[in-house]
């Protein structure tokens, strides 16, 4: 994969001092860098001179930005926070936003109808991170937080830089009710190793078929990269996850998925698998344009995409059951009984998928806890 290299490094004065700030500029030497009294005339500036031009997401990236987050780290998924609305099936995910924004260029990605700074930005007080952690969690001792990073970033692109993993996993890995997820599309997981993670973490990558890899995925680790990097995960003691999604509707989509999971299962075994997530793909009308405007040979935003409920355009629902239960058939053949779950669908499609009613939230996520801290602990 391509790695992050910035074309200036600003710095928020609150931060000069933070050990995340001196890490990263000494990962990143001869980098002009700018001292800045906050980030709002920043964002002010990128505001009027960067709306509505497709160009501006791109162009923003070159810029790194170390700042500190005045609002809160963690926060629960939009998963929850949408549930009233869609009636989606929700697994009770958090998130800790510690950086955000990617560069790597994915045609469908989010970020690019959500962000509106779209500098990468690394949050830098990381000391007041970990307190607001410990202090969540001890406040619900009887709930089991499953955490994940990849919400606004990619978990491990920027690791080389940044370093944010060795402190979550150390963090991570003497909580008693809360485990970390770190979800990428890179290879870059040197970092973890070594780390006593205590079976805590897991490492997990978003995957898609070779081509859809290539032409969509822009900038990301190969499939190989990636299954070969989940390999030296497993070495290294790390339970491993998946997330199928956005599962790509093309001409001989069928078995060009199936190989995926066939490679998948040749690479890991099925019992350091901690889960499986299958998610189609779908957009926002704003997405929708951005993916044609940024990404106009892209043929994602030509399929037949409807409107939903939850205002978001998917494929038929038909399309999607089809999908879910080739993928459920697939993962049976070649790895047996590992977790799966659907992300963002809502409750008549689990029940037509997995042929029951699905679990309430809660349960899905304490499903999930359990079975990867009852896997076979590696290092």
């Amino acid at each position: 994969m391509l790695k992050y290299r910035p074309e200036k490094i600003l710095i928020e004065e609150s931060v000069v001092d933070e050990p995340m700030t001196e890490r990263v500029m000494a990962k990143l030497p001869g980098i002009p860098y700018e001292k800045i009294p906050s980030t709002d005339d920043l964002i002010t500036e990128y505001k009027q001179n960067a709306a509505g031009a497709a160009s501006g997401f791109t162009a923003a990236k070159t810029f790194l930005l170390l700042a500190e987050q005045k609002g809160n780290f963690l926060k629960k998924c939009p998963g929850q926070q949408s549930r009233g609305q869609s009636r989606n099936v929700c697994c009770d995910y958090h998130v800790i936003n510690a950086v955000s924004n990617c560069h790597m260029e994915c045609s469908y990605c989010y970020l690019q109808g959500y962000l509106n700074f779209p500098y990468m930005i690394v949050y830098a007080n990381t000391a007041r991170l970990l307190r607001e952690l410990e202090s969540a969690f001890n406040a619900e001792p009887e709930t089991l937080f499953r955490t994940g990073t990849g919400e606004l970033a990619d978990s491990l692109a920027l690791d080389w830089i940044t370093g944010y993993s060795e402190i979550l996993v150390n963090f991570f890995s003497s909580q008693k009710n809360a485990v970390l997820e770190l979800k990428t599309k890179s290879d870059c997981i040197e970092n973890l190793h070594g780390l006593e993670h205590n079976g805590r973490t897991a490492i997990a990558w978003s995957v898609n078929p070779p081509g859809i890899v290539a032409s969509e995925e822009l900038y990301s680790a190969t499939l190989e990269e990636r299954l070969a990097a989940a390999a030296r995960g497993v070495d290294s003691g790390y339970p491993v996850g998946c997330h199928f999604d956005p599962i790509v509707d093309f001409p001989g989509w069928q078995g060009e998925y199936e190989k995926v999971v066939e490679r998948i299962f040749n690479s890991v075994p099925a019992n350091r698998v901690a889960w499986i997530s299958l998610g189609t793909l779908r957009t926002t009308p704003e997405l929708y344009e951005n993916m044609r405007k940024r990404f106009p040979m892209s043929p994602l935003p030509l399929g037949e995409l409807l409107p939903s409920v939850d205002g978001k355009l998917r494929y038929f629902k038909a399309i999607r059951w089809e999908m879910y239960r080739n993928l459920i058939d697939w993962i049976e053949k070649y790895g047996g009984k590992v977790p799966v779950y659907l992300c963002m669908e809502r409750p008549d499609l689990w029940k037509k998928v997995f042929n029951q009613e699905p679990p309430e939230w809660h349960d899905i996520n304490h499903q999930l806890v359990s079975y990867m801290l009852n896997m076979k602990s590696g290092k």
